[in-house]
């Protein structure tokens, strides 16, 4: 299954169990919510980190096909620009700098 293809299974999921797939103030809630929930389960060792990280992922896949986005694509974008941004130590802080142009 492709990334396109978990997004539409995540949210018919979504549909066939009644949640919610309008409020998109509320979808980035719950994604903040489960971001926390797996640095909890990372700081407290509880051995759950893989489920919570998956969890992350679902509600991620699920918000990007409500709003309509091709998240394997944005990703991939995204990975593209940042290979080409370059970093520089500053008083002890990695900052970004100009993008690297080939």
């Amino acid at each position: 299954m492709d990334m396109k293809e978990m997004q539409k299974a995540v949210y018919q999921n979504k549909l066939d169990k009644g949640f919610n797939v309008t409020d998109i103030n509320l979808e980035f809630c719950l994604l903040y919510g489960e971001v926390a929930e797996a640095y909890e389960a990372w700081l407290k060792k509880t051995g759950t980190v893989g489920e919570e990280l998956a969890d992350v992922a679902i509600y991620l896949l699920g918000l990007s096909e409500i709003l309509g986005l091709d998240l394997q694509a944005e990703i991939e974008r995204k990975m593209e620009i940042n290979r080409r941004r370059h970093y520089e130590m500053k008083n002890g802080v990695l900052q970004k700098t100009e993008a690297v142009t080939e």
